[in-house]
């Protein structure tokens, strides 16, 4: 038996790979690498520019990213205030830059006040250079934390994709996940975004929460077709470690694949698209526009504590945390540093060329299909020959050649959670392994 093949016979639903390597295979480089010297060799003419805002007015049962729940302002005011160093000195080491998309995450940046929010624009755009009127920019917010204040002033920097993170539209199943949240709340910032004109709007739904059914799943993704989404994300539930499911230590159910083949089945009957096993596209979602970005191919600016940077050889980032002390000391850690000290690249991974075709292959894989003669020109090689475990996808039905493009057929998108860690390298998955979580 294969390893694929034992796999099959487990849990689809094994790990969501949105990048490659994870961060848990990121460790401290002795001695830290010059910010110069990582950037030397990279493309610059489309790169992505990422700002991380690290807070939330609360934290979420099943969340483990990188955010510190009810800060003080002083400690807001302080972490913008290292977000402005290390900006500058970002922007000194990359030079001349030009910038194919910009997204602000977190956490949740609209806890940030109208200021703050217009500040960190100032520097996406002032210092960076990014050319926000004619990108795409999109921004995460919440309905605990939009009004129509915020929103404006959103919109008149550029955004033009808001994405709101609403998991239920049933008031029990968030309390399961602990998120007090009110429909009523959800709903009225739903109508306060589409007031205020986004040409997209992206509704997060979660399935697998306790007690959730197909029928209850159903409705909600009816509740959020009413304020018409450009787009609509179906998120599988994970419990992961040191979060609050985490430490409840309940065997969690797998009613998560009927729910995702009735969520996704419904959405292809309202004329939506499936973009990837989580993302969903409307009918009349507007074109993006802006230069061409692919992710497996262009490099990634991340600014703030938390956020990842993305070269073709090295990814880094601040240290990762779920735990609140942990996450709290390292964004104080963080709010300390001089602007000189941001030129240096202390902790993170180095991609050697198994792992850049690697990447370049799983990232396209679980998206638009790899080109197989793409693969060729840029690696001067075979995808087939590199990875020849890919032909076990057309083996179990997973995946299929279609006018030179391996794609997952319906069957592979439904195990992509699977897919992406099988094809890890045995190296990135030894180090996963060994991340002592914190």
């Amino acid at each position: 038996m294969t390893h694929l093949e034992q796999m099959l016979g487990e849990s689809p639903y094994v790990a969501y790979l949105y990048g490659y390597p994870h961060k848990t295979a990121y460790r401290p480089f002795t001695p830290a690498l010059p910010l110069e010297s990582v950037w030397a060799e990279e493309r610059r003419d489309a790169l992505f520019l990422y700002v991380h805002v690290p807070f939330c007015e609360m934290r979420c049962g099943f969340c483990n990213l990188f955010t510190a729940a009810g800060p003080k302002q002083e400690v807001v005011d302080g972490y913008l205030s290292a977000l402005g160093r290390e900006t500058r000195r970002v922007k000194e080491a990359l030079g001349p830059a030009s910038f194919a998309r910009v997204a602000i995450g977190g956490g949740t940046p609209t806890l940030l006040d109208v200021a703050g929010l217009h500040g960190v624009f100032d520097l996406m755009e002032g210092v960076m250079g990014a050319d926000l009127k004619n990108i795409p920019v999109a921004v995460e917010v919440s309905p605990e934390t939009v009004d129509a204040e915020k929103l404006r002033a959103l919109r008149s920097r550029g955004t033009d994709r808001v994405s709101i993170g609403v998991q239920s539209f049933l008031e029990a199943e968030v309390a399961a996940v602990k998120r007090p949240q009110k429909t009523a709340q959800v709903e009225a910032s739903l109508d306060l975004i589409r007031s205020v004109g986004f040409p997209t709007l992206n509704i997060d739904l979660i399935y697998g929460m306790e007690g959730q059914t197909v029928e209850t799943f159903l409705h909600s993704i009816r509740a959020a077709l009413r304020f018409n989404p450009e787009e609509l994300y179906l998120y599988p539930l994970y419990v992961r470690p040191l979060t609050f499911l985490g430490k409840k230590a309940r065997a969690w159910d797998d009613l998560r694949l009927a729910l995702y083949r009735a969520g996704r089945d419904f959405l292809l009957s309202q004329g939506y698209s499936q973009v990837s096993m989580r993302m969903f596209r409307a009918k009349h979602a507007p074109d993006l526009g802006g230069p061409v970005y692919r992710c497996q191919e262009d490099g990634m600016v991340g600014l703030g504590c938390g956020a990842r940077s993305y070269t073709g050889s090295v990814h880094y980032s601040s240290e990762y945390a779920v735990g609140s002390r942990e996450v709290r000391s390292i964004i104080a850690a963080y709010s300390e540093r001089t602007e000189a000290s941001f030129g240096e690249v202390g902790y993170g991974i180095r991609l050697d060329s198994d792992e850049r075709r690697r990447r370049y292959m799983l990232l396209s894989l679980l998206a638009e299909g790899v080109d197989l003669e793409a693969y060729r020109q840029r690696f001067c090689t075979d995808v087939l020959a590199d990875f020849p475990e890919l032909l076990e996808l057309e083996t179990h039905g997973l995946g299929r050649r279609v006018d030179g493009v391996l794609k997952l057929t319906d069957a592979g998108v439904e195990r992509s959670d699977l897919i992406g860690p099988w094809l890890h390298s045995e190296r990135v998955r030894d180090m996963m392994q060994e991340y002592a979580w914190r």
